[in-house]
C-alpha cells in the first residue's frame, strides 16, 4: 500500500487475537473499513490476520484530530463494543507519528 501524504502522518496499530467463529466480524470488519475511507484525513489500512487469529490492522490518517473523529464516531463505536462482547480475546492499541517511510518499490 502506499500512502499519498505530505509531512508526518499517524498510524493507529490495531492488534489482537480473535475469539472463535465469525459471529459476523467479517461483515463489519468490511463495513468498517469502507466507513473509515469516508472520513476526513483517512489515508488509508492494512490488515493480517492469521490462521490462529492473531492480527494486526494498522490505519494511517492525517491528525490526531482526524483519528479522535474516527473513535467517536457512532457506528465504530458499535463495532468497538461488539468487538469487546464477541470478537476479540484481547487487543492492544498504539497511536504513532510516522516520520518518514522508505520502500523497495518503484
Amino acid at each position: 500500500m502506499t500512502i499519498n501524504a505530505n509531512g508526518p502522518y499517524y498510524a493507529v496499530i490495531f492488534s489482537s487475537q480473535r475469539t472463535e467463529g465469525d459471529n459476523g466480524y467479517g461483515r463489519m470488519a468490511d463495513r468498517m473499513e469502507q466507513l473509515a475511507a469516508e472520513q476526513p484525513g483517512f489515508l488509508g489500512v492494512e490488515s493480517v490476520r492469521d490462521a490462529s487469529g492473531s492480527g494486526i490492522t494498522i490505519s494511517y490518517w492525517e491528525s490526531l484530530e482526524a483519528i479522535r473523529n474516527w473513535k467517536e464516531n457512532p457506528l465504530h463505536q458499535a463495532a468497538q463494543e461488539k468487538g469487546k462482547q464477541d470478537w476479540y480475546q484481547h487487543y492492544n492499541v498504539k497511536i504513532c507519528k510516522v516520520e518518514r517511510t522508505y520502500s523497495s518499490h518503484s
